[in-house]
């Protein structure tokens, strides 16, 4: 009897020790199906399996059009999790609808291309989306985006996913950081949230980053009437 590992388990016990051994790292793109297979020899779907099983057990993930990537670390102890507000809402039992505000090409302000790390001028995606909970809206979404990590941003429909669901598939997280501030909002920022004169917003300023860059950078605007942060540790 040979004890001689299926070609399947040899290409993931590869796969899996470029990553433990610091050659692949969080966000970085392994090779292609076809590329693998050359390497050893073997059919793509010997590759597919081995790499399917890896994305099943959350150690790379797959983006369609895009190729294969070492998977995000879990983050524990988060205060602020990574979430989909519609799925946040969905949880309650409550229902989610987006309208979206603007959708735009833009230029780097010095303040944004200092939180980027790139030239004032230099091509953004900015996005406005107002998220409604039973009709009634929870959080403006002022959203700045790096095209190089999400270049068809522009062409997304987030009237029926929001701009947080389509960056977590297509941009794998390597981080984050955050702040939150409570403060009264822009006149434009009120007017969306139907909120009173004078009434405070709680503020998420939120900075992810993926594949070694900065991938967005969010301010998400929240009547303080109407939201709360929770979180554990």
């Amino acid at each position: 009897m040979s004890d001689k590992l299926p070609a399947y388990q040899t290409i993931k016990r590869h796969v899996l020790s470029r990553i433990q051994d610091g050659t692949w790292r969080e966000g970085d793109a392994i090779p292609t199906e076809e590329a693998l297979a050359r390497e050893f020899g073997v059919s793509r779907m010997t590759v597919n399996r081995a790499i399917r099983e890896l994305s099943d057990e959350q150690i790379v993930e797959r983006v369609q059009g895009s190729g294969t990537f070492v998977a995000q670390q879990k983050y524990r102890a988060t205060l602020v999790e990574i979430r989909n507000i519609a799925d946040e809402i969905a949880a309650r039992g409550h229902r989610h609808r987006s309208e979206l505000q603007l959708l735009e090409r833009t230029r780097a302000t010095e303040s944004l291309a200092r939180r980027f790390g790139i030239r004032a001028g230099d091509p953004l995606f900015h996005s406005v989306v107002v998220h409604l909970e039973n009709e009634l809206p929870i959080q403006v979404e002022d959203r700045h985006v790096n095209p190089q990590v999400a270049p068809d941003y522009l062409s997304q429909d987030f009237t029926n996913q929001t701009p947080n669901a389509y960056l977590m598939r297509v941009a794998p997280l390597q981080g984050v950081s955050f702040e939150i501030e409570a403060c009264t909002p822009p006149a434009s920022v009120g007017e969306l949230l139907q909120m009173r004169s004078g009434e405070p917003c709680l503020v998420l300023h939120r900075q992810t980053h993926s594949r070694g860059q900065v991938a967005s950078v969010a301010s998400l605007w929240h009547p303080a009437s109407r939201y709360r942060f929770a979180g554990s540790f």
